[in-house]
Order: structure tokens, then sequence, then C-alpha cells
């Protein structure tokens, strides 16, 4: 396979990891490649394990669970992953609500793990899911502890609204920003997904740097504002056990 063939193959598997499932003109337009080459591409992924026809829409492409273990193997959402899987379920089971971890990725949330409610009506993203940051309780959690200067770069950037209440303004993203690091927490009441609330709270690494964030989600039905203190403590508490986990040495943040 040429340099060029091996370029286009990854960008298609990006594009299939962005907009997943995604269909073979969108993939296409977003690579602007023929789609010609495009199912060659996709074809060849397939035959190494890497996507796969999607069973509940025809046509459309998505990541395996090979894709993702590979990606998360040796990078630092391993480490992150390692440090959080007790705490996490600890909080699962605590407030019997679904628990996510999610790690930076070029301007978004990135779903490593997910732990999910025993209840009927959930909140469900797939793991390897890319959140924008304004439009996610783990995203705002994130910049509250991330330098100023990825904060100005973040905002800086054209901001979508993926729901009535995605809040794209921003001088109210700063706001909010600034509440979260007062509070401890971040609340996104359907922000990004119409029905869906959630509390956010930031991961430190080493030297207290932002890693990430975990997040409590569920239907607004259920996480309303006087669960808000409640879970906002609980996920805060164990954001600070994974921290400590990962070396951080201040949890001035918290």
């Amino acid at each position: 396979m040429s340099t060029q063939s091996v370029v286009t193959a990854i960008r298609v598997l990006e594009a299939v990891s962005d907009n997943q499932p995604a269909g073979l003109s969108e993939l296409s337009r977003e690579v602007d490649v023929p789609k010609a080459t495009v199912l060659r591409m996709l074809r060849t992924l397939a035959e190494l394990g890497w996507v796969a026809q999607s069973e509940a829409q025809s046509g459309k492409w998505v990541l395996t669970n090979h894709a993702f273990a590979v990606a998360s193997r040796g990078s630092s959402g391993s480490v992150i992953r390692d440090a959080a899987m007790g705490p996490l379920n600890a909080l699962q089971l605590d407030t019997t609500e679904t628990v996510h971890l999610a790690v930076p990725d070029r301007g978004y949330m990135l779903i490593i793990e997910r732990l999910d409610t025993p209840h009927v009506l959930r909140a469900f993203l797939p793991l390897g899911s890319r959140l924008p940051m304004h439009a996610s309780s783990t995203g705002i959690a994130y910049l509250s502890a991330a330098d100023d200067a990825i904060v100005d770069e973040y905002l800086a950037t054209p901001l979508e609204a993926l729901t009535p209440q995605t809040v794209v303004d921003p001088a109210q993203l700063r706001a909010m920003i600034g509440e979260t690091r007062a509070r401890g927490y971040s609340i996104n009441e359907q922000g990004l997904s119409t029905g869906i609330t959630s509390i956010g709270v930031p991961l430190l690494g080493p030297g207290g740097v932002a890693a990430g964030s975990i997040s409590i989600s569920g239907p607004s039905s259920r996480i309303v504002p006087a669960k808000y203190q409640e879970y906002g403590e609980a996920a805060a508490g164990t954001a600070r056990e994974i921290s400590q986990a990962l070396g951080a040495f201040s949890a001035k943040r918290y």
C-alpha cells in the first residue's frame, strides 16, 4: 500500500470515528475522496477488524471494539482508565446512574469508559464517542481545570449548538467554566442531548494538570436540581481518589 493510500485509509478511519454510524456518501464528502476509493478503504479496514457495517443501520459504518482496544493500549487513556475503574464502579453503585470517563482529544472529550445504570430509561454514549467540550459536562469540567490558554484557544473556535439548550456564546461559557471552578463540578442541562442532564468533575494528573473528567448522566426527570449538589460532591470525591492514583500532588481545584 502506498503512502497516500495509508494516509487516505487513516483519514477514512477518523471520519468513521467522528461521524459514526456513517454512510459512504457522507464519508466521501468528509475526506474529499471518490466513493469507490472510500469503499475500498472501508473493505480493507473491515478485513483488518477496525470497522464494520452497522447492524442497526444498513449501509452505515462504525468502529469496532478492536479499534477502541488498540487505541486505548499504551495511551494516557489506558492509564487513567486503570486508575479510575474501582472508584467509578463505586460511584455508579452509589448513584445508580450512568457514569462516563473521558479524556481530551483535539477539542473534544473522548469517552473511554461507561458504566451503565440498571434503569431502563438511561443516558447512552457509545465508547469512542467524541463530545464537543462546550456541549458536555465532561468538557466544561475539563476546561475548568485546564490552563487559561487552552480555554482561550477552544472558545476561539466555531461552537455548534447540538440542542436548543447548548450554550455557544463564549462569554456565557467562560461564566460556566468559572462557576464550575468555584463549585467543583459542572452542570449540563440538556446541552448535549435533549432530555439528558449530567454532572461533571475534572481529573488531575501529575503536577495537578488537567487529564480528563468523569460524569454522572441520566434523564432530566431523574437528575433534577435537588440532586445536583449530592451528585456533584459524590463525583468530586471520586475524582479526588482517581487523581491521587494518577499522581496529582494538589487537590486545590476541588
